[in-house]
């Protein structure tokens, strides 16, 4: 069995391709006007880190953004370029999703309904029963759900198959999205079922940490893969190992990934062991610090949040995950009024940016803001801040991308903003958080290349891959025993009829 599927699902764009995904449309240009090394582009607002700036452009050459400014001045300052005006769209920056599993988008609808910790019996054994074909299918799958949300970077909290990493490595490269790409370095036994072993746990700590070294070297430079390293839970792995971890992200400048203070059933796993919270555990490993990237951190105290806030460590701030399948929600509002560091991530449930920024600002306002009269809640930009820049800065990209600036990676969107739900405008950044949808989105811009042209891949098949994904998960999920608590909605209206 080959690793990786038909040439056709990855072959380079070129101009006749590109145009033959989709026909133009009222306002920007067809793809291969898109295609160029080097262009001008002139839309109608640039979403620039000061906020939306009417009258602006932006160059874009060698992957980044060469100059932002006003559109009068950069045409004048390069006559070579002739103009690519956008009317009726936005600039901005591409989302990042601080925290995902890519290998695991063949199970992402099993979750439903089912009760919180579900990792023994639906996300172990789906990961386990995925070869190279079926792991690089699914993480291909998720790279384009989220290329198609408005997601130009990814942050991969590690895998469960065990296949060769850069099997997740070359579905994302060829998808066309940036991704920190973490490798699980579990050491410890997993005692009373801890979400440890299956998940990459290693033999003993220093072949933990010599995989760990490796993994940050092989990937060190990279254009659009970034390494990162990642324990499933603090029980995972060893005390030294959690040292080690952090101390060579540390000096790679990148981060380690760890689920933290997520579930009830976590916290209180943590209590028995140790006698700490898993946050209080890390802190005396010592393993906090700006290198860690704390998924979730639901359940947090105030000492905790201080905790967070005195070591620089950043969060993955997950909603819809809290509303399908958590105990909390993490108190992102508190969380940035104390200077916290932190992302906004999908974990997986759906890859869609709009609606994760809604829901951000949507479970704060019902978990937090109506208790205390609070109806602001972030006040609308917080949560493209936190969606954009936040994100990249706690994935370790904050100086790459997550911003319309120059210098910066050229990972952006054109986002169609002349339909009904934009108009007329008010407030354009809090419009996008609560009306703005992915179909607005008419191109996605990954590292200066056009790699979505109206919801469609620029340059493979993504239908075919959409329906060998199909074929494949079949066989995956038949043969992982997988078990549900909940029945499908349909034999819930069923057995809700007989009653």
């Amino acid at each position: 069995m080959t690793p990786y599927p038909k040439d056709e699902m990855t072959h380079p764009m070129t101009p006749d391709n590109a145009t033959a995904q989709g026909p133009a449309v009222h306002g920007p240009p067809a793809p291969d006007h898109l295609a160029a090394e080097e262009q001008l582009l002139v839309p109608a607002v640039v979403m620039t880190p000061e906020g939306p700036m009417e009258g602006y452009a932006a160059v874009v050459a060698d992957g980044a953004f060469r100059a932002v400014g006003p559109a009068a001045r950069l045409e004048r300052e390069h006559p070579h370029l002739t103009p690519v005006r956008l009317p009726g769209h936005v600039l901005m920056p591409g989302f990042v999703d601080a925290h995902h599993h890519l290998t695991q988008s063949f199970g992402s609808a099993l979750a439903f309904g089912e009760p919180s910790e579900i990792f023994r019996r639906v996300w172990v054994p789906l990961e386990g029963a995925l070869d190279e074909e079926s792991a690089y299918v699914a993480a291909k799958l998720a790279a384009l759900e989220s290329l198609r949300g408005g997601f130009t970077t990814v942050s991969d909290a590690g895998t469960r198959a065990s296949v060769d990493l850069d099997v997740v490595a070359t579905a994302t490269r060829d998808a066309g999205i940036r991704c920190v790409l973490g490798l699980v370095c579990n050491d410890a036994a997993d005692a009373e079922g801890v979400e440890g072993a299956g998940g990459g746990a290693r033999a003993d700590g220093a072949a933990a940490l010599a995989a760990a070294e490796a993994h940050l070297a092989r990937y060190a430079g990279a254009s659009l893969v970034h390494p990162s390293l990642a324990v499933s839970v603090p029980d995972a792995a060893t005390a030294n190992t959690l040292r080690g971890t952090a101390r060579l992200a540390a000096e790679a400048g990148a981060v380690v990934q760890i689920h933290v203070n997520e579930h009830l059933a976590a916290v209180e796993r943590s209590l028995v062991r140790h006698g700490l919270r898993p946050l209080e555990y890390l802190r005396e490993a010592g393993a906090l610090g700006p290198q860690l990237l704390a998924a979730h951190a639901t359940l947090v105290t105030p000492a905790e949040l201080t905790l967070l806030a005195d070591t620089g460590t950043a969060v993955s701030y997950n909603p819809v995950a809290s509303a399908w399948k958590g105990n909390a929600v993490a108190p992102a509002t508190t969380m940035a009024e104390r200077g916290i560091r932190f992302g906004l991530g999908t974990d997986g449930t759906r890859g869609d940016a709009f609606r994760l920024a809604e829901a951000a600002e949507f479970a704060q306002r019902l978990a937090y803001g109506l208790a205390t009269g609070d109806s602001s809640c972030g006040a609308g930009w917080s949560w493209l801040e936190r969606g954009g820049a936040g994100g990249a800065d706690a994935v370790g990209l904050g100086a790459l991308t997550g911003r319309i600036a120059a210098g910066a990676a050229a990972d952006f969107l054109l986002v169609d903003v002349s339909g009904p739900e934009m108009r007329p405008s008010w407030d354009l950044p809090w419009e996008l958080v609560r009306r703005g949808n992915r179909d607005q989105i008419t191109a996605v811009f990954v590292a200066g290349r056009l790699r979505m042209w109206q919801g469609r891949a620029v340059g493979w098949d993504d239908r075919a891959l959409v329906q060998r994904a199909a074929e494949l998960a079949a066989e995956v999920v038949g043969r992982a025993g997988v078990t549900r608590v909940h029945p499908t909605s349909t034999q819930a209206r069923a057995r809700s009829a007989v009653r």
